[in-house]
């Protein structure tokens, strides 16, 4: 789900310039502090915090945290959450308690994803996160993640063409949402889709690698990844008419999550990550499998060496790319939009609304054409 310049830890603080207060007639103007609010994921292989505000229709991020803490990490053959990865999980969400409290946070929503909904001492742990942070997290549905996915990148969908596929490709588990924009709002400046169905595989960047078994993947170990994906999408595709629907012009395709952005950031050349190229870019299939060549045709160290990779991704990054494009051989829309945002952003949107704040979500941070950013050759 999104960067915000997210690399193995980062926290950012966009308070940094402190405005002067104005003095009025009688005094200083006294202005209400604007209220605070939190979205924090744990996934299988990151621990992501947002603290945001309220800003016109959306909000402004004024600081995000990440580190990869690998949770899941040997998830798959023991069925528990190891003592090595509770430790490093529970000391990133220390400085999230930390930070929340230091920006003086009125609400926040803080949510466990795949790994703790397959590991058995699931409810152990987030009780003991309860006690060492006083954080208390619930241990989300994949209907649940879907939904909350659909909502943070709604702002990215297109609402003249009524179908959506959006995806979110994690660590643990892939959400796959088709969605319908609802009737009588076709016209209107802001998207507003509903979920039809959702297919949750169980199957990530973090458990794929893991079944690979090595740091380098060879062709043979990608080709079986992009099949065994491929075979669990029939199903979903013919109970919805999805194929039908990509003829007629009248489906959409979204991804949400690092794989997806990494792809951008290679597509475009980038010496460094910037969210204000990658959130709204679109990208042809022709364009996603370019990128994906470039990183298939290079080992791990190669990988490691890419800007906008390094050592804590290269392993994955090919395993979320077998996903990607099995998704792209299922369905061909011919088009991918890149998002940037996802999960959290949905939790501080929701938030806000139920707040009775009147926001919609931001716009692309990408606002130039697509065809004026060219990749660096």
């Amino acid at each position: 789900m999104g960067n915000y310049n997210d690399k193995k830890e980062n926290f950012r603080d966009g308070n940094s310039k402190a405005q002067k207060r104005k003095r009025g007639k009688y005094g200083f103007n006294r202005k209400r502090k604007p209220s605070m609010y939190g979205a924090l994921d744990l996934g299988t292989n990151n621990c992501r915090l947002l603290i945001a505000r309220p800003i016109g229709q959306g909000f402004r991020v004024v600081a995000s945290f990440s580190r990869i803490v690998r949770l899941g990490e040997g998830l798959a053959e023991s069925g528990r959450l190891t003592d090595v990865a509770m430790e490093r999980t529970i000391s990133a969400l220390s400085i999230c308690a930390d930070k929340l409290k230091s920006f003086g946070v009125v609400q926040s929503r803080n949510i466990a994803t795949e790994a703790c909904r397959r590991a058995a001492n699931c409810d152990e742990f987030l009780a003991r996160i309860t006690r060492e942070t006083h954080l208390n997290f619930e241990a989300i549905s994949t209907g649940e993640e879907a939904r909350l996915a659909l909502k943070g990148c709604q702002s990215l969908l297109d609402p003249a063409t009524p179908y959506a596929l959006v995806f979110d490709i994690g660590g643990g588990s892939t959400e796959i949402v088709w969605a319908k924009q609802k009737p009588g709002l076709a016209e209107s400046d802001h998207a507003n889709f509903e979920i039809l169905e959702v297919l949750s595989l169980p199957l990530g960047v973090v458990t794929l690698a893991e079944e690979c078994g090595s740091y380098e993947i060879n062709n043979d170990c990608y080709q079986n990844m992009v099949r065994d994906i491929s075979e669990q999408l029939p199903g979903f595709c013919e109970r919805n008419n999805i194929k039908q629907k990509i003829a007629g012009n009248q489906v959409q395709m979204l991804g949400t999550s690092g794989t997806v952005t990494t792809l951008g950031a290679v597509h475009l050349g980038l010496s460094q990550y910037n969210r204000s190229l990658i959130d709204g870019l679109d990208l042809t299939f022709d364009e996603v499998d370019t990128a994906t060549r470039k990183l298939t045709d290079l080992d791990y160290q190669g990988r490691s060496e890419m800007p906008c990779i390094g050592d804590e991704r290269a392993e994955l990054v090919l395993p979320g790319c077998a996903i990607l494009e099995a998704i792209c051989q299922a369905w061909p829309v011919g088009r991918l939009r890149v998002a940037d945002r996802g999960l959290r952003e949905g939790m501080l949107l929701e938030l806000m609304i139920n707040d009775g704040v009147p926001v919609v979500g931001n716009p692309a941070a990408n606002y130039r054409h697509n065809a004026e950013i060219r990749p660096a050759q």
